[in-house]
């Protein structure tokens, strides 16, 4: 019976030493772990979050929060490019305004109600029928433009 607890302490004397080695990096060496090797980290953490936290070491309490929190995993940050994506950018801008100019280049020309003689001639005709005498064109004290938009 002595020497089966004696072999126990020993036996489980390596497991600790080596998890307590792993956690003291773990910033550093988590990448580098296996999932194995994470996933016992993991769980060794978990049991020694079990006991009391003024018990813990720095180490100890720094790898549970790189463990819980920290960005490795779904939190790990994006890497960016910002070449690439200014390049592209700019591409589509190019592309659009060369499409914008092939489409006025080629569009058909303004229709003639738009010139501002169109517009002038208009408004003397809406002043002949009397349209909208109380706010309109024809009123007495009309200051606007009327039909004229340029």
């Amino acid at each position: 019976m002595l020497r089966s607890s004696a072999l126990r302490v020993v036996r489980q004397a390596p497991l600790s030493r080596a998890a307590s080695t792993q956690v003291a990096p773990i910033e550093v060496s988590w990448k580098n772990l296996s999932p194995a090797e994470q996933e016992q980290t993991f769980k060794h953490l978990e049991e020694l979050q079990k006991k009391d936290w003024k018990e813990l070491s720095l180490d100890e309490k720094k790898a549970a929060y790189y463990v819980a929190f920290g960005p490795h995993g779904p939190r790990a940050p994006l890497e960016v490019n910002t070449g690439k994506t200014i390049g592209g950018v700019i591409a589509a801008l190019g592309a659009a305004s060369v499409l914008f100019y092939l489409m006025r280049k080629n569009a058909q020309e303004t229709p003639k109600t738009l010139s501002k003689e169109w517009q002038e001639e208009s408004n003397a005709r809406l002043r002949e029928q009397q349209a909208d005498p109380f706010t309109g064109l024809s009123s007495k004290n009309y200051q606007g433009k009327g039909q004229v938009t340029f």
